[in-house]
């Protein structure tokens, strides 16, 4: 019977409210002085790290504030969880400026505290790090509404695989911050003896900034924000001048592969392809004032750029054209086009349809045709139906054309703009209200200036690949990456071949020993490309109709893997339970029915007309060229494979059927410690005190009202437990 009150005691435990464990590393405060109420939360000021990588050997230093905002005196466990697999070779700590003791625990001694903590204070948060080492300290004293700042440093050898250095620093702090922190930063320097290639993070937006080709920095920095995710960068070292690296995934299924493609960040003229440029500029009234001042700059900045081989020509379009000369010219002629362009002038309607016609009419096949077109209007003047223009288009460019647009403002078509860009492998750029126009021209013109390969092809040998994007392939331009994703089916080693042509001529590069997983990988590598493929549907949707088997086939894709999108918000939505057909179907009808203009209706203003609908393009885009896993949000989570959609207090695995039985666990007890060990459940269970997760298509419901699955059913001391059961149901159900 003691063991009855005992458990007795623990239920009853768990059905108190208790306050969560708290920061980036975790600090669990205990008071001073014992006493009944929860301990009160820190507040995680700001956290900062800074690394730096010389040849595989990485410094991390971490400078973290948090402040206690009770009137209590507080002493702490501060507990780091160290990086997957990272062998520390040195670890040191400092608390307000002092270097205090510390321990390095191994990963069962780190699994022991976390499920003690798990136990006592009813957070189940921490066993995210189940199966890591930890790093450990004793912080005192945290003085009322005061603040402590702990700094660390640890080194780290870092591993390379398939030509791939990874570094993992553990910024999860979601589920440990009570509110956002105020500053979140990473800040990255890597020096290598081999120029460094490929610099790509899956999990966060980072800016790179190149010092040569054997150093780099890289930066990540937010204010107001709970980070979801560990902070995950890949850098390629090789003295060669092309860099091809492959990140895969396979668990289970046909796998998923991203290759990163990294052309010299710097190269010699004669290296860059021979290109012509024509520069489209919209000289209507609407332009008048420092809209047409700026596009002036834009194409001035774009004649400072060109190299010693090309050509170039300047159309202004407004009711009438006029070229700058009848057939692009050589760069002898900037200066003379200078003077041009500053006596331009903006009046007059819009009359796209002939801009675009002059300038296709001089399109030399033999050399690669840069067109970048801008406009901040609709067509007003000739032909001015969007599908009439399209096919226009069509019919004058060659397969060596890439257009470039420029939407101006919200009063343009973007159901015209992206479909000319689109259909002729270029991008669309939408300048909006408050933006420079020049500056974005610029960005734009510093990524695709200098091609070096066009009509680029990738084949990975030895491998049966399928669901490529982006289709079609974009070229490739120097110090621009590229990241191409896929699905395939079996894992083994690949050789990866990448032709295209260079000044007319067929050319083919061949990387040997890429390896494409079996089982294991990058699991954000999954994300990405379904992120891509909802981002290529929509846009087909958008301009080509809602077919239905696309429309499903975005709900399919969002649902697995927990992607919110403008188009998909159904997922967050808790008025139709998606996870039921009835829910499918009707999320599938309400994507439909919010598709933006399709071809017929290419030409209706109300619908690609807009700040709605240039937003909806923008969007779009990102999708469609994401390098990086979607942020999840406070209703849908992704934890490695799965993703899990907050459903009435229950986190439920997207994988789940409404109708699906389930194996009730009851949350903290022994069996649900057993499956932490018998399905390495932690990082899932860490979502909360309610879960649903499926595994080898069962279905197991972990929960404050599960069964405890401990004693035999026919035994009287069961009964009473029982009985003990549903009093403490009752009790929460109150």
């Amino acid at each position: 019977m003691k063991r009855f009150i005992a458990l007795l005691a623990s239920i009853l435990f768990f059905a108190l409210p208790a306050s969560s464990v708290l920061a980036d590393g975790v600090i669990i405060p205990h008071p001073i002085i014992e006493r009944p109420e929860p301990v009160p939360n820190l507040i995680v000021k700001y956290h900062r790290v800074n690394v730096t990588i010389n040849n595989q050997l990485a410094v991390t230093h971490i400078d973290q504030v948090f402040t206690n905002a009770s009137n209590l005196e507080l002493e702490g466990d501060y507990i780091f969880p160290l990086p997957e697999d990272a062998a520390i070779s040195q670890f040191v700590m400092w608390v307000d400026g002092k270097r205090i003791e510390a321990q390095v625990l191994s990963a069962d001694e780190a699994r022991s505290i976390y499920e003690e903590i798990v136990r006592s204070r009813r957070d189940p948060a921490l066993l995210e790090y189940v199966g890591r080492n930890a790093f450990r300290a004793r912080v005192y004293p945290i003085a009322p509404y005061g603040e402590v700042r702990l700094e660390i440093e640890y080194s780290e050898e870092l591993p390379s695989d398939g030509g791939l250095v990874r570094y993992v620093y553990p910024l999860n702090t979601e589920k440990f911050s009570a509110q956002p922190l105020e500053q979140v930063s990473v800040s990255v320097v890597i020096t290598s003896n081999q120029g460094l290639k490929a610099i790509y993070s899956p999990s966060h937006e980072i800016s790179v900034s190149r010092d040569g080709s054997n150093s780099a920095h890289i930066g990540y920095e937010e204010a107001n924000v709970t980070p979801d995710k560990d902070f995950v960068l890949y850098y390629g070292a090789d003295n060669a001048d092309l860099g091809a690296n492959l990140l895969s995934y396979r668990m289970g299924e046909d796998g998923y592969f991203t290759l990163l493609l990294s052309p010299p960040a710097e190269v010699e003229d004669g290296q860059v392809i021979a290109k012509d440029v024509t520069i489209i500029l919209d000289t209507s009234g609407s332009m008048r004032g420092d809209k047409l001042g700026q596009a002036r700059r834009a194409a001035d900045y774009i004649l400072g750029k060109l190299g010693s081989e090309d050509r170039f020509n300047i159309i202004r379009f407004a009711t009438d054209v006029q070229q700058f000369r009848a057939e692009p010219v050589p760069t002898t002629e900037v200066e003379k086009a200078r003077g041009w362009l500053n006596n331009m002038a903006a009046r007059g309607g819009t009359n796209i349809s002939r801009a675009l016609e002059t300038a296709f009419s001089q399109i030399d096949t033999d050399r690669p045709q840069l067109v970048l077109f801008l406009t901040d209007g609709l067509p007003t003047e000739g032909e001015i139906d969007p599908n009439a223009i399209i096919d226009q288009v069509s019919s004058q460019a060659s397969s060596n054309t890439r257009l470039f647009v420029f939407g101006v403002g919200d009063d343009v078509n973007t159901f015209l703009l992206d479909t000319l860009s689109s259909n002729h492998r270029g991008v669309s750029v939408y300048v909006r209200p408050g933006q420079d126009i020049d500056t974005e021209v610029a960005a734009l013109y510093n990524k695709i200036g200098q091609p070096l390969l066009t009509d680029v092809t990738v084949e990975l040998e030895g491998a049966d690949t399928f669901d490529v994007y982006p289709y079609p392939l974009t070229d490739l331009y120097a110090g621009s990456q590229t990241s191409v994703v896929g699905r395939y089916q079996t894992g083994g080693k690949v050789v990866v071949k990448l032709s295209g042509k260079l000044n007319g001529k067929a050319v083919e590069y061949s990387f040997s020993n890429q390896q494409l997983a079996s089982e294991g990988g990058e699991e954000l590598v999954p994300r990405i490309w379904a992120t891509r493929k909802i981002g290529y549907l929509l846009t087909q949707i958008r301009l080509h109709g809602a077919d239905s088997e696309l429309v499903d086939e975005v709900v399919d894709l969002s649902l697995r893997y927990g992607i919110i999108t403008p188009y998909t918000s159904f997922l967050i939505d808790e008025t139709e339970d998606v996870l039921s057909l009835q829910g499918r179907e009707a999320a599938a009808k309400a994507l439909a029915t919010s598709a933006p203009a399709n071809e017929a209706e290419g030409a209706a203003a109300s619908q690609a007309v807009g700040a709605e609908a240039v937003q909806k393009s923008v969007d779009q885009d990102a999708l469609r060229d994401a390098e990086v896993a979607q942020n999840g949000s406070a209703q849908v989570k992704t934890v490695g494979n799965k993703s899990f959609i907050l459903q009435s207090g229950t986190w439920v695995d997207t994988l789940y059927q409404a109708s699906q039985p389930t194996h009730e666990i009851l949350y903290g007890s022994d069996r649900y410690f057993q499956l932490l060990d018998e399905f390495d459940w932690g990082r899932y269970l860490a979502l909360g005190a309610d879960v649903i997760v499926v595994a080898d298509g069962e279905a197991y419901h972990i929960g404050p009202q599960g069964q405890v699955q401990a004693l035999p059913a026919s035994s009287s001391e069961a009964v009473f437990l029982e009985q003990i059961i549903q009093w403490v149901r009752g009790l929460l159900q109150r």
